[in-house]
Order: structure tokens, then sequence, then C-alpha cells
């Protein structure tokens, strides 16, 4: 039996659900790409489906804002989101480079590490990551944005998983950019902007929660968005509420 020659094959057995589970990933990072989608809300899933797909530990992405500076939108935890501004600050970085020039940023060795990123280098090294690859969001010849991949070992993408991570930076990138909401680059320079305001609204949120409920700022995030899809609303709606009082997670 077909079942039974698969089930006799581990490899296999592994291929094939790694397959089933990224055709659900896919899936649902398209459910997100109705009208008047929730960027922050696609972008933190993009995040969360890579770690778990190319076994890094953390992940971070960023996006240009209509001046074409990266701004820090999703993060998997806040000492990442704390390592992507550092990035930023210094200039210097595997996500700049990737953004730069629109190709993936992988298997960079340590020493090489050390050499073209000092100062980034040795942040991560205090956070304990070992290594860092980065996946550019880009169509074509238009580079909108980039995400770090995190590994607290040493890690290595293989040919399949840089395609996978690709393949799931370039479905949220169509997203982006997409022709209903693009309208020449104006709606998306709008919607970047709008997705920027919308990050400062739910920080605030993050740290109004979390010492209202004695929670660490990631669980107070992942309540927030827990409730936002519950309920059925936008994470802005759901910050707004949470600032003025009249949330009831």
């Amino acid at each position: 039996m077909p079942g039974a020659a698969v089930a006799d094959q581990p490899g296999r057995l592994k291929l094939v659900h790694r397959e089933r589970d990224l055709a659900h990933v896919f899936v649902e990072l398209a459910d997100t790409l109705v009208d008047d989608f929730d960027v922050i809300d696609l972008l933190q899933t993009l995040a969360e489906c890579s770690v778990e797909f190319l076994q890094a530990d953390a992940a971070g992405l960023m996006l240009a804002d209509q001046r074409g500076q990266l701004q820090v939108l999703a993060c998997t935890s806040d000492q990442v989101r704390v390592l992507e501004l550092f990035e930023l600050q210094n200039s210097e970085g595997p996500c700049l480079d990737c953004f730069t020039t629109g190709e993936p940023v992988v298997n960079v060795d340590l020493a090489d590490v050390a050499t073209r990123w000092p100062r980034f280098h040795a942040a991560t090294a205090d956070s304990g990551f070992r290594s860092v690859h980065s996946l550019p969001m880009r169509l074509r010849g238009q580079i909108i944005g980039a995400m770090n991949l995190f590994c607290t070992h040493q890690s290595t993408l293989s040919d399949d998983d840089i395609t996978v991570g690709q393949a799931l930076c370039d479905v949220a990138t169509i997203g982006l950019l997409q022709e209903r909401t693009m309208r020449q680059g104006e709606v998306l320079a709008e919607q970047l902007q709008g997705a920027l305001n919308t990050r400062v609204l739910i920080e605030q949120a993050k740290g109004v929660l979390a010492e209202r409920l004695n929670l660490a700022l990631e669980d107070a995030f992942t309540l927030m968005r827990a409730h936002a899809r519950r309920s059925q609303q936008r994470l802005t709606d759901v910050a707004r509420t949470v600032i003025d009082g009249s949330a009831e997670l």
C-alpha cells in the first residue's frame, strides 16, 4: 500500500508532514490577505511560521517606511526587538545587507560575522545567539524589507530551507504589494506608515496590560493578539481599549 511504503521511510514521512504543515501555513498567510488586512498580524504570523519551519529560535522583521528607512515591525520576542533596534542604530548587520542587496545573507561563518558586523556580533553573542540568517522581502526588483532569523546554536540552512523561507517572505510581500492596495506605491507607503504608528500604540498597550495584570511584555502581546482574533477585531482597536481601560480580555 502507498501509505505503508511512506511509513516505512521515516525521512519521507517527515517530508510529507512538513509539506502538509507548510501548506497550512500558506493558507493561514493567505487568509490574512483580506480587504483592509492587519499588517502587523500578517508580519507576526510570518515571523512565527519562519521560526517553526526553519528551526530557528527567534525572528525579527523590518520594513522600509515611506523614506526608505527600515523600521522594526514584528518580532517573536522583546529580546530580538532590542537586537533589531541595535542593528539599525549602529547601521550594521545581516538584515541591512540583505535589504540593500535584495539577496539572502545566510550561513555566514562566525569569523566572518565578527569581521563584517563586529558590534552586531557582540550584541547577538551577549544575547546567547550563535548564528543569524537574513531573507529579503522582495517582489522582482522591489525590496520592501528583510527578516532576521536568530539561532542559539550554530545553524546551517539547506537549499530547501532557504527556498521555504523565501517562499514565506514572498507570499507576505505579494500581499503587501497587491494591486488593490498598492495604487502606484502611495497606499503602500501610507500602509507601512500606519503600521509603524500601530506598532507604537501596541507597545504602549503591552506596557499597560503587563503592568495591570503583572505579565511579561511578550505574554501581554500574546493575550491582546488572541483576544483580537477571537473577537475579530484589529490589534489597533484592542490596543486602544487596553489603554483607555475599556478592554474586556
